[in-house]
């Protein structure tokens, strides 16, 4: 296979999951904007109720990470029959999976907000939205699914299509249900996470659509009886070693909730807007990631190893320049962009000190990304979660309780422990990547 052809199917897979992710993102961003408008201390609430729901959506991922590899090196090897039954259980696995967690977010939305430190007088905001979103947090299960086994099959474009739509009412929703236009009540925080929660509802059924249409029209049941164990082990043996780095990482983000919790209101709005300003400068290192370990997977499937390094070697450079490049960008104009979501001084200044930070701590995180989705997609599935529960553990929790909160030096140092964190991990990947230590690890035999 020449590599003119790779980085043409490179373009043709990332290019919809940088729209596809870049539009996911904007639901979140687009309720912070709005809620701003409202309150202060609702951006604050639903950060807190974010950082829980992000570990919500990542054990999902457990069987959709496996989905997308799995289904990857089985195209590769031209096995059909294969692709329809991983497809097949892993809809039905995270759907069942989703209905219990959503039930357990109902019932213990309380307690889970109490445990995570969250303020009394911002519980009022936090409360309904985490009852209501996380109710409905099945939804993203089966979406994940969905997506995933689309975008293995170079189907990438119509997740994003579907992201277009969902946009657009969730921005008309907000504004309806949050200020209470259209003869309808001025809901606030309540309203943010009714518009979303639909939108999710949408974005399922559009999807399920699609991939009877244009990807797998049934699910035969002889291929299904005996039920395939075998394939569901192996979503498994995947998906939770994959898994597993994410949900590292976002545990250690809620005790870092906890930690900044300790501060002040102001300094958990402060992450809250600077978390949702950074999202869009490593965009470009995502989804060239996440094309990548498709196309990585194939490879492997077809057992190209040579052709596999080699556009994984360029994926890794392509997302450090982009989001260096763009999170310089945004330190520049910090300032202007954080004055167009709040007033408060404390949090313009802060948040304006933490995206200079936040130029360093992209080289690392853009390293990352690479590394853990292409040594995923070749099979090397302990190695990343190996390193990230070592290193994020000891180095960003760790660092950023003494930095931060024990020697007092607050959020901007506390930050630099984060970009330190991220370029330590990146550089292992990378090296592991040099080795070859990952070729010979694939699910096709």
């Amino acid at each position: 296979m020449r590599f003119g052809n790779l980085s043409r199917q490179l373009t043709a897979l990332s290019g919809p999951i940088f729209v596809e992710t870049l539009l996911v993102m904007m639901l979140g961003a687009v309720d912070t904007f709005m809620l701003s408008r409202y309150s202060d201390n609702s951006v604050a609430a639903v950060g807190v109720d974010n950082q829980l729901m992000n570990l919500v959506f990542l054990l999902f991922e457990i069987v959709s990470l496996g989905t997308s590899i799995l289904c990857s090196q089985y195209i590769g090897a031209g096995r059909r029959d294969k692709v329809i039954q991983v497809v097949g259980i892993s809809l039905l696995f995270n759907t069942l999976f989703g209905l219990a967690i959503s039930a357990v977010l109902i019932f213990m939305a309380e307690d889970l907000l109490m445990w995570m430190g969250l303020r009394p007088d911002l519980m009022a905001d936090g409360l309904p939205y985490m009852k209501i979103v996380g109710g409905f947090a099945f939804l993203q299960a089966i979406s994940l699914s969905l997506s995933a086994s689309l975008r293995s099959a170079d189907k990438a474009k119509y997740p994003m299509y579907v992201s277009m739509v969902v946009n657009v009412l969730n921005i008309i929703g907000n504004y309806t249900l949050i200020f209470g236009k259209f003869g309808m009540p001025a809901l606030g925080v309540e309203g943010a996470a009714i518009s979303t929660s639909i939108c999710r509802l949408v974005s399922v059924i559009i999807l399920f659509v699609v991939l009877l249409k244009k990807h797998i029209p049934s699910f035969p049941k002889e291929l299904f009886t005996p039920f395939p164990w075998g394939e569901l082990k192996n979503l498994l043996k995947i998906g939770i070693p994959s898994a597993g780095e994410h949900i590292s990482y976002s545990l250690s983000q809620i005790v870092i909730t906890y930690f900044i919790n300790i501060i002040s209101n102001q300094a958990l709005a402060t992450r809250s807007y600077v978390t949702n300003i950074v999202m869009f400068t490593f965009i470009f290192a995502i989804s060239i990631a996440q094309g990548g370990a498709i196309l990585i997977g194939h490879l492997v499937g077809m057992k190209k190893i040579q052709a596999a390094y080699t556009i994984g070697k360029r994926i890794m450079r392509m997302g450090v320049a982009m989001s260096v490049s763009l999170s310089l960008l945004t330190a520049i104009f910090g300032k202007q962009i954080l004055s167009m979501l709040t007033s408060d001084p404390w949090i313009i200044t802060t948040g304006a000190s933490i995206l200079w930070v936040e130029v360093l701590l992209e080289h690392g995180r853009a390293l990352n990304f690479f590394g853990v989705n292409a040594l995923r997609s070749t099979g090397d599935i302990y190695f990343p979660v190996n390193v990230g529960i070592c290193v994020m553990w000891t180095v960003q929790v760790i660092g950023s309780y003494v930095l931060g909160i024990s020697m007092g030096w607050g959020l901007v140092a506390m930050w630099a422990i984060f970009a330190l964190d991220e370029n330590i991990r990146g550089l292992i990947f990378v090296h592991r990547w040099n080795s070859f230590k990952w070729a010979g690890k694939g699910f096709v035999k």
